[in-house]
C-alpha cells in the first residue's frame, strides 16, 4: 500500500501495479480499492499501464476530514496525478465516472485521457429523479449508527432494487463490506445531485473537459444510461460513445478492461 497527502491533509491511501502510462480508478458508490472487481480490474489493466487504484477518502485506508466537498475528492485526484508526473488517464465507474468527469472538467490537461463507464445521469423522466430528502434518510441512518439501513436506502432509492430482492443479498458477506463505507453514500449523492434531478444541464457545462474521452454502457442497461451518454458526447470537445454486448451496470471486467486498454493505447 502507498499514500499521498491530500491538499487538506486527508490521506489516500492506494496500490500501485504494473509499468507504462498511469490509469487511476476511481470507483462508484459503496466501491473501495480492496473490492474483488476493483482489483480484477487493475490487475486486468497492470499488463500494459501502471495502475493507481485507490481509496476514496473516508473508505478502505484512506482517511477522512470535514465537512465533505466534492472538490476535497478532485483534490484527492490531482495528489495522485501529481505523484504519477503530472498527467494520467482517469477511469471512473457510474457515480465515480461523474466524479472522474469534474475532475476533467477542473484539471484540465492534466487528465488526458478519461474513460467513463454509465455515469448516472437523470436527463429526463426515463426513471424517477432521487427523493429530495435522500441525503437527509442517509444521514439519519449513519447517525444511528445503523449502516445496514443506509445501505438498504441506496439500494432501493437510487439504484431503485424491489425490497424482496434485501433478504438474500443481506445474507451475501458482500454486503458486510458494503456496510463499512455507508457513511460515504451521502458523498456520491454530493458528487452526483445536481445531475440526477430529471433535468438537462445547462448549455456548456462541459466545455472545459480537454481530454480524450469514451463513455461505454452496457447493452442491457436501462435506457437512461444510453441516453445520457449519448448527450454527454455530443456535449464533449472529442468524445465517443461505446455499448458492450451483454453487459449491463454491473459490467464484466474481463470484457471491460480490453475495452480501456485499446481507448488509452490508441
Amino acid at each position: 500500500m502507498n499514500t499521498v497527502t491530500s491538499q487538506d491533509g486527508t490521506t489516500i491511501a492506494f496500490d500501485q501495479l504494473g509499468q507504462g502510462n498511469t490509469v487511476i480508478l476511481v470507483d462508484g458508490a459503496l466501491g473501495h480499492r480492496q473490492d474483488p472487481r476493483q482489483e480484477q480490474l487493475a490487475d486486468l489493466l497492470a499488463e500494459r499501464f501502471t495502475v493507481l487504484n485507490y481509496d476514496r477518502r473516508g473508505r478502505g485506508d484512506s482517511t477522512d476530514t470535514s465537512p465533505y466537498a466534492v472538490e476535497r475528492e478532485i483534490e484527492d485526484i490531482d495528489a495522485l496525478i501529481e505523484y504519477a508526473g503530472g498527467t494520467a488517464f482517469v477511469y471512473g465507474m457510474s457515480s465515480g465516472a461523474i466524479l472522474a468527469l469534474k475532475a476533467a472538467q477542473q484539471l484540465g490537461a492534466k487528465i488526458t485521457k478519461l474513460a467513463l463507464y454509465e455515469p448516472p445521469f437523470i436527463l429526463d423522466d426515463s426513471r424517477p429523479p432521487l427523493p429530495s430528502d435522500y441525503v437527509a434518510q442517509l444521514n439519519e441512518a449513519i447517525a444511528d449508527n445503523n449502516r445496514s439501513q443506509a445501505v438498504e436506502i441506496f439500494m432501493t432509492q437510487a439504484i431503485l432494487l424491489p425490497e424482496d430482492y434485501l433478504a438474500p443479498m443481506k445474507a451475501d458477506p458482500m454486503w458486510a463490506s458494503m456496510e463499512k463505507v455507508a457513511h460515504t453514500l451521502a458523498y456520491d449523492d454530493m458528487v452526483s445531485q445536481d445531475l440526477m434531478l430529471g433535468q438537462p444541464w445547462a448549455e456548456g457545462t462541459w466545455s472545459a473537459v480537454s481530454a480524450d474521452t469514451v463513455v461505454i454502457t452496457g447493452e442491457q442497461s436501462e435506457a437512461f444510461f444510453h441516453e445520457a451518454a449519448q448527450k454527454l458526447v455530443d456535449d464533449l470537445a472529442q468524445a465517443t460513445t461505446q455499448s458492450l454486448a451483454g453487459q449491463d451496470h454491473n459490467v464484466d471486467m474481463t470484457v471491460l478492461a480490453p475495452v480501456l486498454v485499446s481507448f488509452f493505447e490508441a
